[in-house]
């Protein structure tokens, strides 16, 4: 195999994908049934080397969040974890003899998510040093928002299965490698929430159920469709649930931009997690595949999505009507000022 081969082949490793879309959106002049590792019978050696390539780009990645970060303890974190995948790197050929299907097992998967979140929540804090860590952490959840709505958009509508006909079904390399991620944040989030005291218990009630459904559906390798469609449903409202803080903090949520933002916040809040929500629920409980207790996680994440639809409708009733007076009574000073001045006939 020649070496931008074998580098191709260690992204696509490394990214889970081998069905040659990144090759193909990055090397269009390669074939992809070139550097399709399921089609291509590495050797030992050449699958190790493709993995110690995959730890090599990994470790460059890590080592210049390291230099950005200027902090004591995140540089001897990243230090620490260069060293740590060097020396599994050297570990031998017997590991990589072990590995037929998923190179990473999913806790190490895992555990990449979490410290990946934890080191952008580090580089945030040095980045916004004036701010409080409120605001960076709010800046990873809406990294997270942003990114986990993009790849459960594409894995539903695109890659598949459709998870409205095909609850249950085995997982796809994709499926878990979101779900990894997103279990990594919300484990984060969790401990972020609970150490700083900054959420209530639906919101601590909300994460824990997220993170016992994603544990689930990794253990049985199964049910990572719908698994994904409820992160896609959760998740399209937090960009804008984010927005509304920042302008808060900023000063600029009573304007213009702050009543569109709540104004879609609520149409997609209502249309997605209330509409679609039980329309997906229904399926998963109307289909034999799925488990039980998915199922019942799945109902449990609806009730919370209606605790919280019953607050939203509560600000919203609230907010209409604040408008409506503020409107009435600049509607009565604009009648005082056109009659200020005239005689009235009698």
């Amino acid at each position: 195999m020649k070496k931008p081969e074998l580098y191709v082949v260690s992204l696509e490793v490394f990214l889970g994908r081998t069905r040659g879309f990144y090759s193909g959106f990055f090397f269009p002049k390669l074939s992809w049934k070139c550097v399709d590792a399921r089609r291509l019978k590495f050797s030992s050696r050449r699958r190790w080397q493709c993995l110690c390539v995959s730890f090599d780009l990994f470790a460059i990645g890590v080592t210049a969040l390291g230099r950005l970060i200027s902090s004591g303890p995140s540089k001897r974190l990243c230090v620490f974890w260069v060293f740590l995948f060097f020396c599994f790197r050297r570990g031998g050929t017997k590991l990589a003899n072990s590995m037929t299907g998923m190179l990473f097992a999913l806790p190490l998967r895992v555990a990449c998510s979490l410290l990946a979140w934890l080191s952008l929540y580090a580089w945030f804090c040095h980045r916004y040093k004036h701010r409080n860590y409120e605001w960076s952490c709010r800046l990873v959840t809406l990294t997270h928002g942003i990114l986990a709505t993009c790849l459960s958009a594409y894995i539903g509508f695109i890659d598949g299965p459709w998870p409205l006909s095909h609850p249950g079904s085995p997982n796809t390399t994709l499926q878990v490698h979101v779900l990894c991620l997103s279990l990594g944040y919300f484990l984060f989030d969790l401990c972020w929430c609970v150490y700083f005291q900054a959420e209530g218990a639906l919101m601590l009630a909300h994460h824990l159920v997220s993170i016992l459904g994603i544990t689930a559906s990794l253990a049985l390798g199964e049910s990572a469709a719908e698994v994904n469609a409820v992160i896609f449903g959760s998740e399209i409202t937090n960009p804008l649930l984010q927005a509304r803080w920042f302008l808060k903090e900023m000063g600029c949520y009573h304007s213009f931009t702050g009543d569109v933002v709540d104004f879609f916040f609520v149409v997609l809040f209502t249309g997605v997690r209330i509409g679609v929500g039980a329309w997906l629920m229904y399926c998963e409980l109307a289909s034999p595949k799925p488990r039980w207790y998915i199922k019942l996680g799945g109902v449990i994440m609806y009730a919370v999505s209606w605790v919280f639809m019953v607050s939203i409708c509560r600000f919203a009733r609230r907010k209409s009507m604040k408008k409506y007076r503020a409107w009435r009574s600049r509607r009565s000073d604009e009648l005082h000022l056109k009659t200020n001045g005239h005689l009235k006939n009698h």
